[in-house]
């Protein structure tokens, strides 16, 4: 299944039923009293977010989903069907905003969370409503009521604890796989993550965080270069940022600073979060090069860790868990 994480759809209600008009036709009361009943509520359109879906994919296939109208009224005082409501569903940290004005309607956070994003048409009344001591015989019905049109764009914005943010080919996936059950996809070159992955990292009697790995920044990623700023929306919601440098760096503080920059200049408040750095891939290294490697970046920690050999990754797992 394709990852998708932005869709736009047209959303529109179901109108509402017309009242009925009409008038009691008994033997022997020829001139019968109004019977007309109301009209049909016209369906809604819901959003509701599953905690068992991913991605949007499954909604870029249908641009519009309209909801069903409600039936008229008839005699005898019949109330019309009321039309079926549409529910549309979305992934949880699924944002939906107003396609034309972008004004956020509903973060859908929590499993099976629902949002009326348009009401249906109410249902017109029948002419015995009108019925008074002053018209005993009214001859007009209400029209139901109209349905009511959105055009939406909807985001996903994965729910994750912990992101990895690093430049290309600086070991998030394969760090992702080796402290996770997820099993990206991993090579020796740039580029090779092309959408988000999720992982569950389980320790201490069952407990458990989300950790989620981004495709990888370039200088001048929040202008629209390379892949990760179509995903840094994916950290947004998280509570730690990991910073993965590979020792293989010709200037470790020059790459955390890139990627800083990138991070700053897309959203500031993603700088303000806890972020751990990390230099991967230190088994590649001979000799004494281990301990000539920087203990801090900028006034940082720096952690060393192989995600070959697992050197570090306990550390880091205890890290990240002190701070969660």
């Amino acid at each position: 299944m394709n990852f998708i994480d932005e869709v736009e759809i047209t959303v529109k209600s179901g109108k509402g039923g017309n009242g009925c008009v009409s008038f009691r036709r008994e033997k022997y009361v020829p001139h019968g009293g109004p019977d007309g009943g109301d009209g049909g509520k016209g369906g809604d359109v819901i959003i509701k977010s599953k905690s068992n879906l991913s991605t949007l994919s499954d909604l870029r296939h249908i641009s519009i989903y309209q909801a069903e109208k409600g039936q008229n009224g008839s005699g005898s005082n019949k109330k019309g069907k009321d039309g079926k409501s549409v529910i549309i569903s979305v992934p949880c940290g699924t944002v939906v905003k107003n396609k034309i004005n972008k004004e956020i309607l509903i973060d859908l956070i929590e499993n099976n969370q629902e949002f009326v994003v348009v009401k249906g048409g109410k249902g017109g009344r029948g002419n015995a409503r009108f019925k008074r001591s002053s018209v005993q015989s009214p001859d007009f019905a209400e029209e139901g009521g109209v349905s009511q049109v959105k055009e939406l764009k909807l985001e996903l914005k994965l729910l994750a604890d912990v992101g990895i943010i690093g430049l290309p080919n600086s070991g998030k996936s394969t760090l992702l796989s080796r402290v996770s059950s997820a099993k990206p996809k991993i090579a020796a070159y740039p580029f090779t993550t092309l959408v988000p992955n999720l992982g569950i990292v389980e320790y201490d009697n069952y407990k458990n965080f989300v950790i989620a790995d981004v495709p990888g920044l370039i200088k001048d990623a929040h202008t629209g270069k390379g892949l990760g700023i179509a995903f840094l929306k994916h950290i947004e919601r998280t509570n730690i940022l990991i910073v993965t440098i590979s020792a293989e760096s010709d200037d470790f503080n020059k790459s955390f600073q890139l990627i800083y920059n990138e991070l700053s200049a897309y959203k500031n408040s993603i700088i303000k979060k806890p972020m751990i750095i990390v230099i991967t891939k230190v088994d590649i290294l001979q000799g004494d090069q281990l301990d000539l490697l920087p203990v801090n970046i900028y006034g940082r920690e720096v952690l060393k860790i192989s995600s070959v050999t697992g050197y570090g990754l306990d550390k880091l797992i205890s890290k990240i868990i002190s701070i969660l």
